[in-house]
């Protein structure tokens, strides 16, 4: 007989993917549908349209739903037990924003179980091409979002961020300025997220807190929309949201329409859909005062934090396995690009060189320090490239082990410079897990450990949005009894130590200290000369 299992989702912005677990946190199925190849008829690039005005970015929401029909028929085809799967959950890509059209509930709820669903849905949406996280073309409502609240580091102590172009409530203001009477035609306006559940429920799924934190709209504190904002992005829109509840929420039964067509059991649990770094969060499991920093194109944080203090750079959202605390999200533009383009200058393209320059240099790099910005940095909004000797000043050039180290050093001192003014915090059981290209270079990560004062472990990430979302299904079904995340994904794999702080013995510490002090001040100085 089958074994119980649960199913994570995950709509990203180039393809829907599908993974199950079973009760021991195997890996039972998996896949995916490619947006690009395998639904050619949309006609998209990587997943999205890029407008004429290349600010623009959208996708077809009923490109979503038939991937989603698509893949439910693969899992049929395959054998897939539908039968068994207690409950599910998914991810959506942020800040996207899907705006259903008056009467739809009554045809999501009645749709037929003779049809795929895209059928049924195909006049559904006012807006049928979704804007999503990489459109660029809010600038004037961002700007009226934070003269309306009273500034922007008054508009992110409330919502976690100040105004941003993707967030979903410039995106909403935008179509209610450019297309009012579709804003008014438009009775319910889901993130992508929870569009997605939606679709398994059969009715309008509420927002959860953590996804709900990325459009500029939640009071993070209270986890209730923030009156003023709503206001100043458009009329009636708190009764267009609905109530945001926690990222545990168990929603509700399977919709009959999976129970006809595919033979799920009609007590199949929906619990809240949620965001892909929520998620993401949720995956790579994880726990109070960790950091997990992805080293990738660009570098990204994900912080795990009791008392937050939001920040102008970076972003403040309600955890989604814990909704007394919050999790940050940093995000750097230079990231591999501007290693391997120091490696190609300074170490003849290799990355062997490049490590042996990192061994061949002292922690702290005898107090030389640089901070490297190839493009418009993000956090913070700098260019160019900066050198400061030990006594803190601005110098032209270094020699290329020098260089090398204070590219490394830099960088992490940088994340944890703005990780901490976001009231993150080092603790005696920090962790930090890391993932991307370089997490497979000891000596990069050697320097992460020294910096931040803390083991760095490495750990799996394929899929981790996808694969947090059967962990959140798991612990939605026992949220309510305050078992934690923790304690229901213990069978997972573990991640792998790979470096402790050599900054273990007293002087070496002491050391670390005047590096990350002197950094700080370098730091300061470099945004002095860039602002």
């Amino acid at each position: 007989m089958a074994a119980p299992c649960y199913l994570g989702w995950d709509f990203s912005t180039q393809q829907l993917k599908v993974i199950a677990v079973d009760e021991q946190l195997k890996v039972i199925y998996e896949d995916n549908v490619h947006f690009d190849k395998d639904l050619p008829e949309f006609k998209t690039q990587g997943g999205v349209y890029i407008h004429s005005d290349r600010l623009t970015v959208t996708s077809p929401v009923l490109m979503w739903v038939k991937a989603l029909d698509m893949i439910l028929e693969k899992m049929k085809s395959s054998g897939f037990d539908f039968s068994q799967v207690r409950a599910l959950s998914g991810a959506g890509q942020q800040h996207g924003s899907v705006y259903w059209k008056k009467g739809s509930m009554q045809i999501l709820k009645n749709a037929s179980a003779e049809l795929p669903l895209h059928q049924s849905l195909q006049a559904c949406f006012s807006v049928s091409n979704s804007p999503i996280w990489m459109d660029s073309s809010t600038a004037s409502q961002c700007s009226a979002l934070e003269k309306a609240v009273g500034g922007a580091q008054h508009l992110a102590s409330i919502t976690g961020s100040r105004a941003y172009e993707r967030f979903t409530g410039n995106q909403i203001a935008k179509i209610y300025g450019q297309n009012p009477e579709v804003y008014m035609e438009t009775e319910r306006i889901s993130l992508v997220s929870s569009f997605a559940a939606s679709l398994f429920l059969g009715a309008y799924a509420p927002i959860d807190y953590s996804d709900g934190s990325g459009m500029n709209l939640l009071q993070i504190w209270e986890k209730v929309w923030s009156v003023s904002c709503l206001d100043a992005c458009a009329p009636g829109l708190k009764e267009k949201l609905g109530c945001p509840v926690p990222s545990h929420s168990v929603l509700g039964p399977i919709s009959p329409y999976y129970s006809q067509r595919y033979g799920f059991s009609p007590d199949c649990k929906v619990v809240a859909f949620t965001g892909d770094n929520p998620a993401s969060l949720a995956g790579m499991r994880l726990q109070e005062g960790d950091i997990a920093i992805s080293l990738g194109t660009s570098d990204t944080l994900f912080l795990w934090i009791q008392e937050p203090t939001p920040a102008l750079e970076g972003h403040i959202l309600c955890n989604p396995v814990d909704s007394q605390t919050y999790m940050a999200l940093l995000c750097f533009k230079n990231g591999s690009l501007m290693r391997e383009k120091v490696r190609d200058d300074c170490a003849s393209g290799s990355w062997d060189e490049f490590s042996k320059a990192l061994s061949s240099t002292v922690a702290g790099n005898n107090g030389n320090l640089g901070f490297y910005f190839d493009v418009m940095e993000i956090t913070p909004e700098a260019v160019g490239i900066h050198r400061f000797n030990k006594d803190n000043q601005k110098v032209s050039v270094f020699p290329k082990e020098v260089e090398i180290r204070a590219l490394i050093e830099g960088q992490f001192m940088a994340k944890r410079i703005h990780a901490e003014k976001l009231g993150y915090k080092v603790m005696p059981r920090t962790r930090i897990l890391a993932t991307g290209g370089a997490s497979h270079n000891k000596k990069i990560l050697q320097v992460l450990s020294d910096v931040f004062n803390a083991p760095v472990y490495t750990i799996d990430t394929t899929n981790s949005a996808c694969l947090g979302s059967a962990y959140r299904a798991i612990h939605g079904l026992v949220a309510e009894t305050s078992v934690s995340l923790a304690d229901v994904v213990k069978l997972a794999p573990e991640p792998k130590l790979a470096v402790t702080p050599a900054a273990r013995a007293e002087e070496m510490v002491h050391n670390a200290a005047f590096i990350y002090t002197n950094g700080r001040e370098a730091y300061c100085k470099c945004l002095n000369f860039v602002n």
